[in-house]
């Protein structure tokens, strides 16, 4: 029966060569045909992926800088975290460097020589056989510009991740890095390409709820991604008026701030979160991702951030997934910033206790099937048929 399973070892050791002496040890099993390899952007990736690969030669290996990183245990600060994918599945991988110069070739460079390597057609890539993992260099801010290249292979390639970060908490500071086997690298994009006839499911998960109401981006400038008016009047003046509070209240993370009730594109049935930022003293607010002139966006209101989180895992998860068994977790930054704001990251990092097994960690905004998303729980589920 075609499955797909993943074990996880996660150690608190700096030096490359002891990390993975750790994580090994806490491993099982025959070799596996993919690793993830997760650390902070201040640990050596260079000497860990170095350790790594001598210790899986005949492994795949993908990995990223992180701002916090995920496993059943919970939410952790400052640790490697390494995943072994094993089963019923074959993966190619591919890179797109120069993302902030050319990111729609970037993007179809990646998933191009990822499914070079699988022999897999254009047309053969929205089938239930295909699915991809992206990983790019978050800081960047190339996200729609990376996928209109993924995509341009195949608008129906189901695709689900998130950008590499950094605990860094200074724009002027901070960087990320992407591996792919032996490289590591900044500015740019990875695709794994997976092809496999064990279940899976592409999640986004988020804990807000609609309240029927809109907006409307009146006047927007498309190079910053500001909007400059809603409803017809100043962009931030008008936010604030419909949470009830002040402009100086409105930035995410705030308790009265965009996080309580950011804005959401509506896509069928399906709310994608696309919460504004920050408001800017011009009176504008600035956004993660691209605006469109006119476009309504709904408003949505926040719940119960453990509560909702927990019911994804123990609800949603199992009814697309039968026996759920790898989890690959992408989970938005903005969502610790709320959850800690709100004085609820312990019974948030709880909630992983219910996920399948799993490799995650906290990235600097997601996608979802060719949208750029935030304040989201991005994630691939692989299971087994029964």
């Amino acid at each position: 029966m075609p499955s797909v399973t993943l074990k996880s070892a996660r150690t608190e050791e700096r030096d490359p060569v002891a990390a993975l002496d750790k994580l090994v040890a806490q491993l099982e099993g025959a070799e596996p045909k993919l690793i993830t390899l997760y650390a902070p952007r201040s640990f050596d990736h260079v000497g860990l992926n170095k350790a790594a690969r001598a210790r899986f030669p005949r492994a795949r290996l993908v990995g990223a800088s992180t701002a916090g990183e995920i496993d059943r245990e919970g939410i952790h600060q400052n640790s490697v975290l390494l995943g072994a994918v094993s089963g019923d599945f074959e993966v190619g991988l591919g890179l797109g460097k120069d993302l902030s110069a050319s990111a729609v070739i970037a993007g179809d460079t990646a998933v191009t020589t990822a499914a070079r390597e699988l022999g897999a057609r254009d047309d053969a890539l929205g089938t239930k056989q295909y699915v991809a993992l992206i990983i790019d260099d978050g800081f960047r801010y190339k996200k729609e510009e990376f996928l209109m290249g993924v995509m341009s292979r195949n608008q129906a390639l189901v695709t689900v991740g998130g950008g590499a970060a950094d605990y860094e908490q200074d724009p002027a500071k901070q960087s990320a890095l992407v591996h792919i086997d032996g490289e590591v690298v900044t500015d740019a994009v990875a695709t794994v390409l997976f092809k496999t006839d064990a279940p899976w499911a592409a999640f986004r998960a988020h804990w807000y709820h609609p309240t029927g109401r809109t907006l409307r981006l009146t006047k927007v400038d498309v190079l910053t991604n500001r909007a400059i008016e809603i409803d017809g009047k100043p962009a931030a003046e008008r936010y604030a008026e419909i949470l009830g509070g002040t402009v100086d209240d409105l930035e995410f993370g705030k308790p009265k701030g965009f996080g309580v009730m950011p804005t959401a594109l509506k896509v069928g049935r399906e709310y994608f979160i696309r919460a504004p930022w920050k408001p800017l003293p011009d009176g504008s607010i600035l956004f993660a991702n691209m605006l469109e002139e006119g476009v309504e966006l709904e408003l949505v209101r926040i719940g119960d951030p453990a509560g909702d989180t927990e019911r994804f895992f123990q609800t949603e998860v199992p009814a697309r997934v039968p026996n759920p068994s790898a989890a690959f977790l992408f989970h938005c930054s903005g969502r610790i910033w709320q959850a800690s704001q709100m004085g609820v990251m312990e019974s948030l990092s709880a909630t992983f206790h219910k996920a399948p097994p799993c490799v995650g960690f906290n990235v600097y905004f997601e996608t979802y099937c060719g949208f750029h998303i935030n304040t989201t729980l991005t994630s691939l589920v692989f299971g087994a048929t029964s």
